[in-house]
């Protein structure tokens, strides 16, 4: 399978102890991925081929944001931290089924996002961030201009000449749109689209 048959659903972030759980930091909603025995597949370096490998078991750890899991093999706590960093994938697939108004993450990234109250396009959608709601980060195709920088003054008596006032490179602005009903009506999967209702300051 390529790149692009895989799911992403945790990262490794540390051992857990001395007998070989993990610390899972999860890409994924679905509490199940963690807790439910079975297979999932392990991924050690960004060059490397997805490996088999077996879930035994997991917990989550409230306040923390993580799972604590367990995979067969992995016995010690050097075992354990050979893993560090290492992805656990499930393959696409393997999705599970949605309710109503739920959405993968996977499917809203890279969605053009367009103000319904002027019909204006936006910007596109490169994150979501869980918080108490799912937050849209989006990066706005109208990037403010950067404020020019102020030359050096010369040193008192001394000439000195006029340097090029030195440019910091700028990162793309992005907003954070909440992810509720009245701001984001609209999510148009099939046509790459999401409109939005910004109050007032938002954008």
């Amino acid at each position: 399978m390529t790149n692009d048959d895989w799911l992403e659903i945790g990262r490794i972030v540390a051992p857990q102890g001395l007998k070989g759980e993990l610390r899972v930091y999860p890409n994924s909603d679905f509490p199940e991925r963690f807790e439910k025995s079975g297979q999932r597949w392990l991924k050690q370096s960004v060059d490397s081929q997805p490996q088999p490998v077996e879930l035994l078991g997991g917990r989550y750890v409230p306040g923390k944001g993580i799972y604590v899991v367990k995979l067969a093999g992995v016995e010690n706590r050097e075992q354990a931290e050979a893993l560090r960093d290492a992805t656990l994938l499930v393959p696409e697939s393997d999705r599970p089924e949605l309710g109503e108004n739920e959405y993968h993450v996977l499917d809203v990234l890279d969605l053009e996002v367009f103000n319904q109250l002027t019909g204006e396009a936006v910007g596109v959608v490169v994150n979501v961030i869980p918080a108490g709601n799912m937050l849209l980060e989006v990066k706005l195709h109208h990037q403010p201009e950067p404020t020019p920088a102020k030359p050096e003054a010369p040193l008192p008596n001394r000439i000195s000449k006029q340097r090029k006032a030195r440019k910091k490179p700028s990162k793309p602005v992005t907003v954070l749109i909440p992810f509720v009903d009245e701001i984001v009506p609209v999510v148009d999967l099939e046509n790459g689209r999401i409109e939005i209702t910004p109050p007032q300051g938002l954008l």
